[in-house]
């Protein structure tokens, strides 16, 4: 397999090719260069170094090529650290949803390492990252996160770095929540709005993701240069497209930013649109605040988009239109946190069937 050089068209520099035939696309560059006429020690050395590499890259490409119909695959081509080879299979292999950011994320800090060699991968480590995972999430993220880390490890094996799949026999767990977070309800919503907040900011931002369904991360990082009219660019972003959502917002949303306005805005439009304190202040805040009010609950800024979702459901919003105002690619989130909160009435249900009037008599007897 040879490679071949040629002179750049200023002459100063000779950078090297695969030469893998005479068609298009079959000489790539190697990424290599020398120069032409070394003058100092420093491009001396470069040369001397270049020459180095291009001997190993010549030799990597002679065996792949000899390697070809024999199953054998060169150890060059694998990446000693995991972690090279996870982002990359995680960047290749994008689905819909944001599990493979967050997968990628929260295996860094708990493996709390910047190199981990395929060999460290093993089924006790995927135990250890499976409690990891079912100790900091509730409800189905555990299990998605997991179940993502199993893809990459299934490719991993398909790919020969194990021989056996380490997580094959590590199955993916959820972690049901014990208790239901509190919403408002319509009245409750409203007292809260009319009942001065401790916080005016808070207050505002509170208002303002009970309008707009965003999650209080997003409330947070909104910038001025994000609007435009009555529109408002998320930082969601599309699975399918890879474009971010962009909601239109309700007018009493659109009332909240005109008044923050004069209150925020300093001709710098990469600004935040609130001046939000800490997550644990924003915590005492709103418990202040809602002890003002006769609502007995345990109101979060999360509280906001699941009063959003809940009250639009109530309306009879279908759920295409309200996952897509939620930036969801499915329905199936809608439909689960309806169900949960929103569960239907039994009596109401079984009171469906057919009446004891209609049944036989010796039962109508012992129905009363």
């Amino acid at each position: 397999m040879n490679i071949i050089e040629r002179l750049n068209k200023k002459g100063d520099k000779i950078t090297f090719y695969y030469d893998y035939g005479r068609g298009k696309g079959q000489r790539p560059s190697t990424g290599v260069f020398m120069y032409a006429n070394p003058k100092t020690p420093l491009e001396k050395r470069h040369n001397k170094e270049a020459l180095a590499i291009i001997k190993v890259k010549q030799a990597e490409t002679i065996i792949e090529h000899q390697a070809i119909g024999t199953g054998y695959i060169p150890t060059h081509k694998f990446k000693e650290n995991f972690l090279e080879y996870f982002e990359e299979f995680v960047k290749n292999n994008k689905r819909e949803g944001n599990r493979h950011l967050g997968v990628t994320k929260n295996f860094k800090l708990f493996i709390k390492k910047d190199i981990v060699h395929p060999m460290e991968i093993n089924e006790n480590l995927c135990i250890s990252f499976r409690r990891y995972l079912l100790d900091r999430f509730n409800g189905e993220t555990p299990a998605d996160y997991f179940s993502e880390f199993k893809r990459v490890l299934k490719a991993a094996t398909a790919d020969h770095y194990y021989r056996s799949n380490p997580s094959e026999n590590v199955a993916a767990k959820k972690n049901p929540s014990t208790e239901l977070k509190d919403f408002l309800e319509a009245d409750e919503f409203l007292e809260l709005v009319y009942t001065p907040c401790p916080d005016e900011q808070v207050g505002l931002g509170m208002t303002f993701a009970c309008y707009s369904g965003l999650r209080w991360v997003d409330v947070e990082q909104m910038m001025w240069s994000d609007l435009k009219g009555n529109k408002l660019t998320t930082r969601i972003i599309q699975a399918k497209t890879g474009q971010p959502v962009v909601l239109t917002l309700h007018p009493v949303a659109l009332a909240i930013i005109r008044k923050n306005f004069e209150i925020t805005y300093r001709e710098d439009r990469d600004q935040p649109i609130f001046c939000l304190p800490s997550r644990r202040t924003v915590g005492i805040v709103m418990d202040k605040w809602v002890a003002r009010t006769s609502i007995e609950k345990k109101i979060r800024p999360s509280s906001a988009r699941l009063t959003f979702a809940i009250l639009l459901k109530d309306k009879n919003v279908d759920d295409p239109t309200l996952a897509s105002l939620m930036g969801h690619t499915t329905t199936e989130q809608v439909q689960k946190i309806y169900k949960r909160h929103r569960p239907k009435n039994e009596e109401a249900t079984i009171a469906l069937l057919p009446s004891k009037e209609r049944l036989p008599y010796f039962i109508q007897d012992h129905s009363n």
